[in-house]
Parts: structure tokens; sequence; C-alpha cells
């Protein structure tokens, strides 16, 4: 097989930080690669030296396409040879149609104006190619994320893609929609198309991947051959964390307490058609338990953790909501927090946190009361507070005065769990905790979960992940469509269990 690309010696270095530390990559033609490690290992900055997001004389080292030196200004030049990057956070245009981002840059246009009937009989051929049956005028904003996936693919093939590299591309989608996209990658593979896959999903690597290398602190450790060898999962963690991780999830004593929340016949209406969501919904939680709840992708699950804390989603809404036997109001977010409840969002970006503010902004943001005076912050007592959860948590940063933006996922994920936790609450809704965030940093957050419970917080947990439920979980609550179908001990749980509970009601 040829070599398509390789990295020699690349070296980047930020302030203060060396991203990247003499990496090493080799690409073969036609092969899937994998690039695996640690959130913060430096796995997108290397592919950002590639496309040239990060432009020739930034870096050290060199970079060989094609059998040729290269070395790009900006990421027109790698386009022009074929190397086509799509980030984990889409760049899509959501009120332009599918034809318009598809050649947007790069129309189909003669004197400057565009020929949109050979525009929309391209754009049908590429939809077809990605497996998408929705007509070119369809606005992208219409389609669900799996589908602006494939768009930013039949984007890729629009530029004659030779080297195709996703940044962690099932990260937001369904399990059905992973599926298909795994499928479509090994397709192009058959088709010549060369793929450099970023991803945390071990299981999906094993798939797809005939090499895999890893990263580590900024250097190569290891470069795998998935085509010769029976690769496993412990084999790649071991790798990315550099030590052995036989338990994925921490030991914890089981013991839960009292009655602390309790939710009955609960009951929530789409917040813009005439549709129930959440239909009698009753469950509860005892002191010092993790309660799980399992369901497909649009069970509910995310709607009803937002309308219990605080009414942040739905209309018509109807229950009781109890805290150690006593009634609370839930009816705001503000409430919600004073009366001990806490949501830990699934989409951290948009509605956890504010990026281009400070960690320790963010971390005082739900007690503000705690750091202030008559409506004026205390900045000191602001800074004391966030260096303690900064150092509680593990938090990777040189300053709680950086922006948070600029942290890696696990990293922002453990700012929002500050967040919370300065909030002092009595339960925890955390809904996909660990989404998007490395195997390593995952183990972190499973030892805060169960020092929550060993303090006798309630936590509930949902998750997409049932190896994450079935490890972390005293008892799971089932759910499809709106309501609850099946409640398991840890015991009686297994992904057969849940799975047959959802397909037979």
């Amino acid at each position: 097989m040829q070599t398509l690309l390789e990295m020699r010696n690349i070296t980047k270095t930020f302030p203060g930080v060396k991203a990247l530390d003499d990496v090493n990559l080799k690409v073969q033609e036609g092969e899937i690669h994998a690039l695996v490690g640690e959130n913060g290992a430096g796995k997108s900055t290397l592919m950002k030296v590639l496309s040239g997001v990060y432009p020739k004389g930034s870096y050290e080292g060199e970079i060989h396409y094609d059998g040729q030196l290269a070395g790009f200004a900006g990421i027109a030049d790698s386009e022009k040879l074929g190397i086509i990057i799509i980030h984990q956070e889409l760049a899509l245009v959501p009120l332009l149609s599918i034809a318009e981002n598809l050649f947007i840059g790069n129309e189909c246009a003669k004197g400057g104006v565009v020929n949109w009937p050979e525009t929309f009989r391209k754009t049908e051929g590429l939809l077809k190619k990605v497996g998408l049956a929705e007509a070119p005028a369809t606005q992208v904003g219409k389609l669900g994320v799996g589908k602006q996936q494939l768009v930013e693919i039949a984007k890729a093939l629009s530029k004659d893609v030779r080297l195709l590299i996703l940044d962690e591309p099932t990260a937001a989608l369904s399990e059905s929609d992973s599926s298909a996209l795994l499928d479509l990658l090994l397709e192009l593979k058959s088709q010549g198309v060369t793929s450099i896959v970023i991803s945390h999903k071990l299981n999906e690597i094993r798939r797809i991947a005939d090499t895999i290398t890893v990263i580590r602190d900024g250097a190569s450790v290891s470069t795998l051959d998935a085509t010769t060898q029976e690769i496993t999962e412990d084999h790649i963690v071991r790798d990315m964390v550099g030590r052995d991780m036989s338990h994925r999830y921490p030991e914890r004593d089981r013991k839960a307490g009292d009655m602390l929340l309790e939710v009955r016949d609960w009951n929530v209406w789409h917040p813009e058609h005439q549709r129930q969501v959440i239909r009698d919904i009753n469950f509860h939680v005892r002191a010092g338990e993790v309660v799980g709840i399992a369901g497909l992708m649009g069970a509910g699950r995310t709607e009803l953790a937002m309308s219990l804390f605080g009414r942040s989603y739905g209309r018509n809404i109807t229950g009781n909501v109890a805290l150690r036997g006593q009634p609370i109001d839930t009816s705001t977010v503000a409430a919600a927090i004073k009366n001990g409840l806490a949501y830990v969002t699934e989409d951290r970006k948009e509605l956890g946190l504010i990026l281009e503010e400070s960690i320790q902004r963010n971390i005082t943001l739900a007690n503000l009361g705690d750091v202030s005076s008559k409506g004026v912050i205390n900045e000191a007592e602001e800074t004391n507070v966030s260096e303690r959860y900064r150092q509680a948590m593990n938090i990777r940063t040189p300053s709680v005065f950086q922006k948070v933006v600029n942290l890696s996922g696990g990293n922002q994920q453990k700012v929002v769990l500050s967040k919370w936790l300065f909030a002092g609450p009595e339960v925890l809704i955390l809904d996909e905790p660990t989404r998007g965030i490395d195997v390593g940093a995952k183990f972190e957050i499973y030892g805060i979960i169960n020092e929550l419970s060993a303090q006798g917080k309630g936590v509930i947990m949902i998750s997409s992940e049932m190896p994450e439920l079935l490890g972390m979980s005293d008892r799971i609550y089932v759910m499809n469509q709106g309501g609850f179908v099946g409640e398991l001990s840890a015991e009686e749980a297994s992904q057969e269990r849940i799975m047959s509970l959802i397909v037979t009601e």
C-alpha cells in the first residue's frame, strides 16, 4: 500500500504549553486511520496543523503528502489537494439550503451568476452517494444532527476529497445514525477515499479502523495494525492513559439511605405542538443512590429532566415533587436551585457554560449570592472558591482566569459539575455526563459521582451508553415514548433486559 500522508516530528507550542511534541503519523492510501487519545492529548491540534488551520511556520516538523513536501498557509491550500476536515462543531449555515451549503465558496457559477440547475443536479448526485433522500432545496436547519453530518460529508465529496478527516463524527448521533455513518465511511473506503477518524468510542474504532495511532500528552506513543492483529479496547485504553484500567467503573459501597426525592404523576406537553411528551411519570431517589434512566433517542429523558428543573422545557406541566417528604416548588429555575435541584445539561457548550468567560466566572454562576455582598461580587472570594474546585476536581489548567473555550471537553465538563456543586444541591440530574470525553476523564467523573453519593446526595443519571448505566447505577428506570416501562435493580439489569423492556412496550 502506498503512503499518502506522513507527518514527521511535528511540534506545536502555545504560550506556556507544548501541545505537540515530536509527533509522527503515517497514513496509507485507501485506509481508515483512527487517531485516539485523552482530551487535550493533541489529536485535534495535529489535524489543524495538517489542514492549515495552523499554517506553515507556526509549527516545527514536516508534512509529506502524496510524496511531496507540503505546507499550507490556510485551509484553502489543503483543500486544493483534497484534504478536507470536518470539525466536531459542524460548519453549516442553518438558514441556507442543502445545495447552497454544499457549494458555498465553491459555486457552480459563470460570470458571477450561479447556475442553479447544475447546482441542484450535482447536489442530487452527492446526496445519493451519502444516502440522503432529501431535496436539494431543503433548509439545513430542519435536518437532524445525523443528516447534517452526512451533508458535511457530501460537501467534502463536492471538493474531490482524497483524505477525509473527521473529528468525533458520531459524538452527537444516535446509535442508528452512528451505525449508518460508519457504514458510509467503509463505503467511501471502497471507493478509494482515505479517512482519519478522531473518536472516543473505542467500539466504533475497532469496527472500522485499519490502523490506530495513540497520542498521549502531545506525543505519539503507539501505532497498532488492526488488519493483522486483534486489538482489544483494554489495549487501546492502556496506551491512551499510560496505565492499566482493569476496572472501567470505580467501586463504591452501595448504601441507599432515606427517601430523598419523589416525583408523582408528572405530565408534560410539547412547548409548541399539541402532543404530550411525558406521561404519568412516577419515580423516587434515595439519599446516596445513583438512579439511571435508560431509553432510546427520543424517549423523553432530556425532556423529563428539563421539565423537572424549573420547567425549562414544556407547557401544561402537572405533577408533584417532594424533597425529604416535603412538597417543593420547582416552577422556575431559581426555585429549583433554591430547593436543592441541579441539572447538568447534555449540551455543555450551548447550555452549560459561557465559553468566552473564565473558569472562575463559570463556577460561581449558579450561586453568586455566596461570593457577593449587597449585589457586589467579591472577586477575591470568587477566585478562592474557583481555585478550591480547580484542585478538588483536577481541572487541568494553568489558571482559573483561563477562558473555558480553551479547555478540553473533559475539563469543561468538570467546570460544569463544579458550578452545580458550588450551588449545594441535594439532587443532581446528570444528562449524558460523559458525552464526548475520553476514558481517563470519564473515570474521574465516575469518581466524582461516587463521592457525591457517599455524601448522601441523590444522583439521577441519563446516559445513552448502557455499559455506563449498568456500571454506575443502583437502580435503572427504563423509558420509552414519554413513560417509564420498567424498573430494574443493579442485580437484575442487563443490556438485554433493558432492550426487551423497550421493544415489548
